[in-house]
């Protein structure tokens, strides 16, 4: 399987799916992946046959969040590819709206991105989890600037800072999602509210969608301020203990850092 078969493209009857195809990593996001996921909603946007779009996963897993070989690979000296803001940014100036169905595990991004939907359907034994601070990291996708908002600093601070696994009846109750399906209908109840939105009257679903959002210029500087701080910690010797650990698949050890 190429990159190309990572991001399954979809047109429906107004509507288009956007599918993560990465089963074997757990649908890991690589750069290549969030060049196609920009690219498919910027044609979406363009395209008047397109009213709103809808982001999948497969059975057990919506995705793991980014590929962690990328950042440790930028802490030893790449460059970081820059797909990764240019994806943030686009779900973040998107007029026509963004539907999610989640079935399992949901984590980093995976997570975040749900901040900037406007609709979440998921499975009961979906998880959520953003463990940004055990890698070194800080948030990402304006998250520290929108979870709060919407569900309150303490939630938040759950969520980002404290980085535990949650169900799906907290991300319910926590304003993450907005309904629970049993798993196998997930993608039918996604493809639904795609095909409902694609009924509606798209200039004015878009209006009142931007009523909703409100300028996005302060989520754009929050990206903007978390990216500098991201790429900061990536090189910083916690995040790279962090990938070191993970990959060999051991416990971080931070506390060494700060005697060594």
């Amino acid at each position: 399987m190429t990159h190309a078969d990572h991001i399954l493209i979809e047109r429906h009857d107004g509507f288009q799916t956007l599918t993560f195809n990465r089963p074997e990593k757990r649908n890991a996001i690589t750069s290549p992946m969030y060049r196609d996921l920009y690219r498919a909603l910027d044609n979406g946007e363009a395209d008047r046959g397109v009213t709103a779009h809808v982001l999948l996963g497969q059975p057990g897993v919506f995705t793991a969040g980014n590929d962690i070989s990328e950042f440790k690979d930028y802490a030893e000296g790449d460059k970081l590819d820059t797909a990764v803001d240019g994806f943030l940014k686009r779900i973040a100036t998107l007029r026509k709206p963004l539907v999610a169905g989640i079935d399992g595990l949901c984590i980093g991004i995976g997570t975040t991105l749900l901040l900037h939907c406007d609709l979440v359907i998921a499975s009961a034994r979906s998880t959520f989890r953003t463990p940004f601070l055990d890698l070194g990291l800080v948030p990402e996708a304006a998250s520290s600037l929108l979870a709060p908002r919407r569900m309150g600093h303490v939630r938040a601070f759950e969520l980002l800072c404290m980085g535990k696994k949650f169900k799906a009846d907290w991300a319910l109750s926590a304003g993450l999602i907005n309904e629970i399906v049993p798993e196998s209908e997930v993608k039918v109840a996604a493809l639904a509210a795609g095909r409902h939105l694609a009924d509606r009257p798209p200039e004015a679903l878009a209006a009142a969608r931007r009523l909703l959002k409100g300028d996005p210029a302060e989520i754009l500087a929050r990206i903007d301020e978390e990216d500098r701080l991201f790429a900061d910690r990536l090189r910083s010797p916690e995040a790279k203990e962090a990938f070191e650990a993970f990959l060999q698949k051991r416990p971080a050890d931070f506390k060494k850092l700060e005697t060594g």
